[in-house]
């Protein structure tokens, strides 16, 4: 099964709100009231969210439920839009926090051109070839760097935990992709691989890497040593999508075994619902192009055990790269989260998934 075939009672619901005018999230006294005959049976959960672009914003709305619920969140890991909300929450943000910082935040703003990005008519065009983007990606590092500060974390060694059996583990994961070696990269694990320290390895310089959707940000550079030839080559890393857009199997028991507490996937579907505007220029035109893919990845099989701890939000015909969110657009978006989420909770049951689905 896939959750293209499965119908979706939420995105019937919110296509029906929308059609009524502009929808508004859900303030704590609604909330209050549409969740008080819902008790969960466990209050610890690792999340893994799937990336997306400014569609992302959709995973706060389903945050504020399951934290509305009391959960408590143990480990996080996300792709691209996916992996700053995991950032921001492995940081110690909550739900509510993050929904006054995203309401008032431009995302265009992320979209920071340099001076080669600046020449008329070709100076997209030759920054997509020369520096392979079209937007630096700084702007967005430095925002991660100080929204991270503002916890005062900065790196992945002050987000390690002891599992009692004498190994320490990460908290946060990010997915990102080495085009160069056409391999997934799980940071901060795969770090080493690069000559890296993953404790001292800054999170809003990882984020930067997960997120960058090709064409669009110019990838991150790193060195890297290639094996048994002594030699050091550079390599690019860009948006995780492009190989594991929804890595729901990061903090999975190893087998035969129970975990502890649940994983609970946060995807975003219905990339169908996404009309996408005629290129007129080259450079849009390869924008569809990789949007394309990246939303592809929406359509791919998902496991019926994996479909049923998953929390999937309909996309509302929001692009990927719709930098010029409007007020009205983050309301549905945040709608939508708290509307799958809620449709989520009010069936799942943690021991009785154990049970059907072999102790996932």
């Amino acid at each position: 099964m896939t959750l293209e075939t499965k119908k979706s009672t939420v995105a019937e619901k919110m296509l029906a709100l929308k059609a009524a005018g502009p929808v508004r999230a859900l303030t704590k006294t609604q909330l209050d009231s549409r969740l008080r005959d819902i008790s969960l049976t466990t209050l610890y959960a690792d999340a893994v969210f799937e990336g997306g672009g400014v569609k992302g914003l959709a995973f706060v709305g389903a945050i504020q439920v399951a934290e509305h619920l009391g959960v408590q969140w143990k480990s996080v890991a996300g792709t691209s839009a996916g992996a700053i909300t995991a950032c921001l929450l492995g940081a110690g943000y909550a739900a509510d926090e993050l929904e006054r910082t995203l309401m008032d935040l431009d995302f265009n703003e992320f979209m920071d051109e340099g001076l080669l990005d600046r020449i008329p008519l070709i100076g997209k065009i030759a920054s997509a070839i020369f520096e392979k983007g079209i937007y630096e990606g700084d702007y967005f590092e430095r925002w991660m760097a100080r929204m991270l500060g503002e916890k005062n974390i900065a790196t992945f060694g002050q987000l390690k935990e002891n599992d009692g059996n004498a190994r320490r583990n990460y908290r946060l994961k990010l997915i990102a992709s080495d085009v160069t070696r056409k391999q997934m990269v799980v940071v901060p694990d795969g770090l080493h691989e690069y000559g890296r320290d993953p404790d001292g390895f800054p999170i809003a310089r990882a984020a930067r890497m997960s997120m960058s959707i090709p064409y669009f940000f110019e990838p991150v550079v790193m060195d890297y040593a290639v094996p048994g030839e002594g030699r050091t080559t550079k390599v690019n890393i860009v948006d995780g999508g492009l190989l594991s857009n929804f890595p729901v199997w990061l903090f999975d028991a190893a087998s035969g075994q129970a975990p502890r507490w649940p994983t609970f996937g946060f995807k975003l579907i219905e990339p169908d619902s996404d009309v996408v505007d005629q290129a007129k220029w080259p450079h849009e035109y390869v924008m569809a192009l990789v949007n394309t893919m990246l939303e592809a990845h929406d359509k791919a099989y998902i496991s019926q055990a994996n479909f049923e701890r998953t929390i999937a939000v309909p996309t509302m015909g929001i692009h990927t790269t719709q930098f010029d969110l409007t007020k009205d657009d983050k309301n549905l978006l945040l709608r939508a989260g708290q509307e799958a989420a809620i449709h989520f909770f009010e069936t799942w049951d943690f021991e009785r998934h154990n049970i059907d689905h072999d102790r996932i």
